[in-house]
């Protein structure tokens, strides 16, 4: 799920796409991406491409990344790639996506054509998750093998930096809208925020109960939000002193 522009966005289990103006009635448009029952959609995004037009991007199991505008929501791309897509990001200037899927390596394609810029190697394991950093000059990646991976876009040979985790697959990334901290989440029971003004070398980890959903933080950087997955304890977690050090 992603909002934007008061666009909200969410995929289904059977390869839905949804899309609603939240401030309006209905659901502005409805589609199923694949007819593979089969084919998930595993992560949407909703950016502004190079010229001003707000654009929706959606990943899915049949090895393809979709844009859509959202005017009429017609499909204005469908880039095809090796494997299984698990996740998608746009970058800040919406020239570039982050493309992530069952394969140990990360892509980075031009975001009209598909066409490959980088290929990221250094994970292990498949991918899952990805964020930009807001100023467009860094990539975060999250990979099965527990470890997240920072990359400049100035040298994409190879990562700067690589963030772990404790026990299990990092599934969720997250930069505040001012750049100053990266949350990164695992499959189940952490979340770990970063300084990336001590070059990501400050932490501060959470420790919860159950299976995470999703997180967020607010637009003002104040509030950490963290969803909880749990059939009995399933609840929304709010932090304010999400890094205790730096506040």
């Amino acid at each position: 799920m992603a909002i934007k522009d008061n666009l909200l966005v969410a995929g289904g289990f059977r390869g839905e796409l949804i899309c609603k103006y939240v401030h309006q009635p209905g659901v502005a448009f409805c589609t199923n991406l694949a007819e593979d029952k089969d084919s998930i959609t595993n992560a949407v995004d909703v950016y502004e491409s190079p010229n001003g037009s707000t654009r929706v991007l959606a990943a899915n199991n049949d090895c393809a990344v979709r844009v859509f505008d959202t005017e009429r929501f017609k499909l204005l791309s469908h880039l095809k790639f090796p494997c299984s897509v698990n996740d998608t990001s746009a970058s800040p200037d919406g020239r570039l996506v982050a493309v992530l899927g069952d394969s140990s390596e990360c892509l980075v394609a031009d975001a009209q054509s598909g066409k490959e810029i980088a290929n990221l190697r250094g994970h292990l394991d498949y991918s899952f998750a990805s964020a930009w950093h807001p100023d467009g000059r860094v990539l975060a990646t999250g990979n099965q093998d527990t470890t997240c991976r920072l990359w400049d876009v100035r040298n994409l040979s190879q990562s700067f930096a690589v963030l772990r985790g404790r026990i299990g697959a990092v599934r969720g990334l997250k930069f505040s809208s001012d750049g100053r901290f990266l949350a990164m989440s695992e499959a189940a029971d952490f979340v770990h925020v970063y300084d990336s003004q001590a070059d990501y070398s400050r932490e501060q980890e959470i420790d919860i109960f159950g299976e995470i959903a999703g997180m967020s933080f607010s637009p003002d950087t104040e509030a950490l939000f963290v969803g909880v997955a749990d059939r009995t304890y399933g609840s929304l977690i709010e932090w304010y002193d999400y890094f205790d050090s730096c506040l």
